[in-house]
């Protein structure tokens, strides 16, 4: 006997909300002994709770990630309520690396089902979208709302404000696009690309306004060397990539032609790819989005697809032992996307963890000062004006989609608002209006998109 429709509605918020209040009501000493003890209770209890959180919001009709951004904002502000159970969560180490390698695996993913042909289809719309989505936030920032907002502060502030809204999160964009099954559109397609402008550029703004700060002044050589540094990198790993990854597939087949081994290859990598980006000072997602976009199936059409017609081949008709080569291009093209696949699990665990945290950074208190209020709406509108001008550059392809897609600045914003911190000319009026930036722009482009794209 099936359940009424309001009571099916209703279960996904009871048992969620009750694994909420076990999260809450857990005391310290339930989480074990030690460090380790006390992560695995919270990664548990957070990965199902995530779960829970993410059928929710897609009943209300908004992406799952929206549901895990909300649980992390829930869970992290329950200090309000008296819990402080999960302050120590926030700062860990071995908690923050694994949210960390979360927005890797989804990079990865990403680049996996995005084909390198499609992308240099719509790279000149790509470059002009990036070009314009970094200049035109940094303009806003520097020289208008920061002079207007927040008088009286120096300039290199001013600068730091600039650089930070200029920055883009193509993690949540990218979540979002997945989760609807629209990674595949030329409006994604150009926002990806466009992800990729905007870290390389936006790289180049943080060295040169913190290179103002640190030493008064920055030579055109540095900034060159930057640029020329992530061209490198993106060029060279792709270049030299696709023409290994033939050969290396080929020959690890022969080795291992099941699953794990590709499995392995594929996710190696990627972290790999991640590892050499952050070496060289881009963001590791970067890295990771390259390493995806390596394997096209045919380059791996060594794994199982061999074993697949070994096994239809006793079941063909004994007069036309030809039949299962026939059939082979076949099962090659209806069968050579299982990579994409093999890294879903990995993901399951790894990406809801990054996107909770992320939520759980959002002070809630910031709110509470009518004054910081009132300055971070402002310069949340210049944040979403500059990424939706941005939009405009995209032509036919969804001027709308992709602005809005470029509006999200979650870590990233948040990286480049702690190294003005640091760097000591951000006091805590401003890196709580940054922080209130960051919080309304990745919770706003979710539902924004999803409504968009449901429009189409």
């Amino acid at each position: 006997m099936s359940l009424p429709l309001s009571r099916r509605f209703a279960r996904p918020p009871l048992l969620a909300g009750a694994f909420v209040f076990l999260l809450a009501a857990t005391p310290a000493w339930a989480a074990g002994s030690g460090v380790v003890g006390a992560n695995l209770l919270w990664l548990a209890l957070i990965l199902m709770s995530a779960r829970l959180f993410a059928p929710l919001a897609q009943k209300l009709g908004f992406p799952a990630v929206l549901g895990e951004l909300l649980l992390g904002v829930l869970l992290g502000n329950l200090t309000l309520l008296g819990f402080n159970v999960f302050e120590s969560i926030k700062h860990d180490s071995a908690v923050l690396f694994i949210a960390e390698l979360g927005v890797v695996v989804l990079l990865l993913q990403i680049g996996l089902e995005t084909r390198l042909a499609d992308l240099i289809k719509v790279g000149p719309r790509a470059l002009a979208v990036g070009t314009v989505g970094i200049i035109v936030p940094f303009m806003l920032g520097a020289y208008v709302v920061g002079p207007w907002l927040l008088p009286g502060l120096s300039g290199h502030t001013y600068l730091f404000l600039g650089a930070t809204l200029s920055a883009t999160s193509v993690g949540i964009t990218g979540r979002v696009f997945r989760d609807l099954g629209k990674l595949d559109t030329p409006a994604a397609r150009i926002v990806l690309g466009a992800a990729v402008i905007d870290d390389v550029l936006g790289l180049v703004i943080l060295a040169v306004v913190s290179s103002l700060v640190q030493a008064g002044s920055v030579s055109a050589g540095q900034i060159g060397g930057i640029i020329a540094q992530a061209v490198l990198f993106l060029a060279g790993s792709i270049w030299i990539g696709r023409l290994i990854a033939p050969h290396s597939s080929r020959w690890l087949a022969k080795l291992d032609a099941g699953p794990s081994m590709l499995f392995a290859q594929v996710l190696a990598t990627g972290l790999f790819l991640a590892w050499l980006a952050h070496a060289i000072g881009l963001a590791p997602i970067i890295g990771a989005f390259a390493a995806g976009l390596l394997f096209e199936p045919v380059f791996l059409r060594d794994f199982d697809r061999p074993a697949i017609v070994r096994e239809i081949e006793p079941l063909l008709p004994v007069g036309d032992p030809g039949l299962a080569e026939r059939l082979r291009p076949i099962l090659l093209k209806h069968g050579g996307h299982q990579h994409e696949h093999m890294i879903e699990p990995i993901g399951y665990f790894f990406v809801p963890v990054f996107f909770v945290l992320t939520g759980m950074q959002v002070d809630l208190q910031t709110l509470a000062d009518p004054t910081i209020l009132g300055i971070g709406l402002g310069v949340t509108a210049a944040a979403v004006a500059g990424k939706l001008a941005a939009g405009l550059a995209a032509g036919p392809s969804g001027k709308w989609l992709v602005g809005w897609g470029m509006v999200p600045r979650g870590e990233v914003g948040l990286i480049f608002a702690m190294v003005g911190k640091k760097l000591g000319v951000m006091n805590e009026a401003m890196f709580s209006v940054i922080v209130l930036m960051v919080i309304l722009t990745t919770l706003i482009t979710p539902p924004m998109l999803t409504w968009l794209l449901r429009r189409q």
